[in-house]
């Protein structure tokens, strides 16, 4: 990352602490980043135009939730943040605090501010595991600036924590590690003296594994490196293969990176599987997505898309159960959520398809470029506007409901009058739909030409 140069490093640990952690603590431990220059990822927070090191250059730092996937810097950054403040940094973990241990705190950074001026940043790890009275506990904290709050959260903050706490503080999202620079702290570590000076290489195919099962999660990455490498150099080996890498994983390497093209190529197949209705084909390459590290919200998007793009109204609960299993995704995590997503596969496959809902928003779109938004007739405009005003018609507006929930009246702009964009298919609930739709217009269609008869006769008279 570039220095900004209007920032003095601040070091977090003392030379002692140093050599301790060095000693004891797991790769992923000892090389935290000491300062904001070293922080990898986030740019669109510590990077040079970041906000939170605008924040911090122009001291406007305030209270904070920091949420996203785990092991992307929330609790190292939030300790860099208090050693740029220079204040005290306390922490409490929501699983094993209650409101005694947060009072506790509170009450030394009063004690600390009046003695001393110092300043407290109060970091809480999974905070939305707090109850309602342990968060409002902090209110007047926040509020009062006694401390300055850093939750962090692998949840939606809008869903867990409460709304009181939040409108206190700044939202920032963490977004996981993108390939690139998860790779670059594996080269970091094999190069600058955090391994023993007689561990293994590490080729060009055993990383990108290594990229790829850590799923953008830095610790579990770096977790993944120093396993590995213990077991090679156990081993007397030179450079860390293939088989040594599945072996300390426990489980065996798919032959797929979110680096390259494979990628794409499994995603692709897997949606034409399920296009195609073949639930086996698409269940294979959901285990090798699945398998090969790739997000599992990434493919509960793209099972949501697919419900409304290729199965649509001939059976529109298909997308019900997409986003139903996406919600399910979010909540349990990996690796249960194989199931729910397993069972979005295989009803999706398995249900009628149809893409008439996607091409008709496709040719509507395609109308509006072409020929601009043409005004709807003056009778479906906002009684109020200044238009429907200016330009009375003897045409108004007919409640369906005041006429057994159907009227032949047209509400195309006049020139598209006879423009059809939705043709639903014959398959599932469609056909449905497709005869009712048949109906309905030929009967507007009728409408229409008699509204026309009459208006001409009445010219002619």
């Amino acid at each position: 990352m570039v220095e900004s140069g209007d920032m003095e490093p601040l070091e977090l640990f003392t030379p002692s602490m140093e050599e301790r952690l060095d000693r004891l603590a797991p790769l992923a431990a000892r090389m935290r980043p000491r300062t904001l220059q070293q922080v990898v990822g986030q740019d669109h927070l510590v990077g040079p135009r970041g906000v939170l090191r605008k924040a911090l250059e122009a001291g406007s730092v305030g209270s904070m939730v920091f949420y996203g996937p785990p092991g992307t810097g929330k609790t190292t950054l939030a300790r860099l943040v208090a050693a740029q403040l220079r204040a005290e940094f306390e922490e409490l973990s929501a699983v094993d605090s209650g409101v005694a241990q947060v009072r506790g705190v509170l009450e030394r950074a009063r004690r600390r501010l009046g003695e001393r001026g110092l300043r407290t940043v109060l970091f809480i790890d999974e905070i939305h595991r707090f109850s309602k009275a342990q968060q409002d506990a902090l209110l007047h904290a926040v509020e009062d600036g006694l401390v300055v709050l850093i939750g962090a959260t692998t949840e939606n903050p809008h869903f867990e924590v409460i709304p009181a706490l939040l409108s206190r503080c700044r939202l920032l999202p963490f977004r996981p590690l993108e390939p690139d620079a998860t790779a670059s702290l594996i080269t970091r570590a094999l190069t600058e003296g955090f391994l023993p000076p007689d561990s293994p290489g590490v080729g060009k195919g055993p990383m990108q594994s290594i990229v790829s099962m850590g799923q953008g999660d830095a610790r579990r990455s770096l977790s993944i490196l120093e396993t590995a490498l213990q077991l090679a150099r156990a081993k007397g080996l030179e450079k860390l293969d293939a088989e040594t890498l599945a072996e300390s994983v426990q489980r065996p390497l798919v032959a797929y990176g979110r680096l390259g093209d494979a990628h794409y190529n499994y995603a692709s197949a897997f949606i034409k599987s399920l296009r195609g209705s073949d639930p086996d084909a698409a269940l294979y390459y959901l285990a090798v997505l699945l398998s090969g590290g790739e997000d599992p919200k990434f493919i509960a998007r793209r099972l949501v898309v697919f419900a409304s793009e290729d199965i649509g109204n001939a059976d529109p609960r298909a997308l019900e159960v997409a986003v139903a299993v996406s919600r399910a995704v979010e909540l349990v995590g990996v690796p249960e959520c194989r199931i729910n997503l397993a069972q979005a596969v295989t009803y999706l496959s398995c249900a009628p398809k149809s893409n008439a809902s996607y091409l008709a928003i496709q040719e509507a779109l395609a109308e509006v470029e072409s020929t601009g938004p043409l005004a709807p007739p003056i009778y479906l405009q906002d009684a109020r506007s200044g238009q429907a005003r200016a330009f009375r018609s003897e045409e108004t507006y007919v409640y369906p409901h005041d006429h057994g929930g159907y009227v032949t009246q047209a509400y195309l702009p006049e020139s598209l009058r006879d423009r059809t964009f939705y043709s639903p298919g014959n398959r599932g609930y469609e056909d449905r739909m497709r005869e009712f739709l048949e109906r309905m217009r030929t009967l507007r269609f009728q409408d229409g030409r008699l509204s026309s008869d009459r208006h001409a006769d009445q010219e002619e008279g």
